[in-house]
């Protein structure tokens, strides 16, 4: 254990100083400061609860709806954050790659790490709601939360890593990204219930690793009425594909981001 934290001591301490540089640097200025954190997935939740709650009446035979979207909101804007922030961390810090020389997967874990912090602080204004609403958390929930926020923060850094080296060489990544996420983030069942489309479509959403973790956490938090992959399938290892989806792209972006470092302080 000694030998591993001597290896890795130089690493956490450059971490923990990037995730609080970066951190403070999101709020540098603003009246509010940290409370965007909380009132950025307020304010969207509240123009699509009126929305699509309201106005077009979508998820009224779903207990709790404007929790369940909040929980969707929330858990898809983390990832956005880490992609969207990821693609442009190592550009970012050019300057600090060309004078020192240190692990270069530092500046995108970090940027990981910041959206972390502010999903954290989500979930605390969602367990506040829960709380007022009478939603009750199960024993099950309390073990399998963790493990899927692990899955989605291994899935978001895979997809960083691979991106923020293809943006090193390719600047258009960064657009091609903005229109992926605008179109995923409707294919996903965020702003509605997966019930409402054809079974056969849902099946092929809920491969994918976002999604699945959505609905999973929107069974287990708010209502077991949220369509799992577990509902769909009857298959008990159906579970494999997403999980191998995620560790796939981890793999994969973690190794190109590795294979492409070398060359970084050359081409920032």
């Amino acid at each position: 254990m000694y030998k591993l934290w001597q290896r890795y001591r130089y690493s956490v301490i450059l971490l923990t100083q990037l995730v609080k540089t970066d951190f403070k640097l999101r709020y540098q200025g603003s009246v509010l400061g940290y409370l965007w954190s909380l009132l950025r997935p307020l304010a969207i939740f509240a123009i699509l609860y009126i929305v699509f709650v309201k106005f077009l009446r979508i998820g009224a035979d779903i207990p709790h709806f404007p929790l369940y979207l909040l929980l969707g909101i929330v858990l898809w804007n983390y990832f956005a954050e880490v992609t969207s922030i990821g693609i442009s961390s190592v550009v970012s810090r050019g300057d600090l790659i060309r004078k020192l020389n240190f692990p270069k997967y530092v500046i995108v874990v970090s940027a990981s790490f910041s959206a972390l912090i502010n999903l954290a602080l989500n979930f605390i204004v969602i367990a506040i709601f829960m709380s007022l609403t009478g939603v009750d958390i199960s024993p099950s929930a309390v073990i399998m939360v963790p493990l899927l926020i692990i899955e989605l923060f291994i899935f978001a850094l895979g997809v960083s890593f691979l991106l923020s080296a293809l943006f090193v060489k390719f600047r258009d990544i960064n657009y091609i990204w903005e229109v992926v996420m605008q179109a995923a983030f409707y294919v996903t069942p965020i702003l509605y219930p997966l019930s409402i489309i054809p079974v056969k479509a849902a099946k092929v959403l809920l491969l994918n690793p976002v999604a699945q973790i959505i609905q999973d956490m929107r069974s287990l938090l708010i209502t077991p009425q949220a369509l799992t992959i577990a509902h769909l399938y009857d298959n008990p290892y159906i579970y494999l594909l997403p999980t191998g989806i995620v560790l796939l792209v981890a793999l994969a972006g973690a190794a190109y981001f590795r294979k492409q470092s070398k060359y970084f302080a050359e081409e920032v």
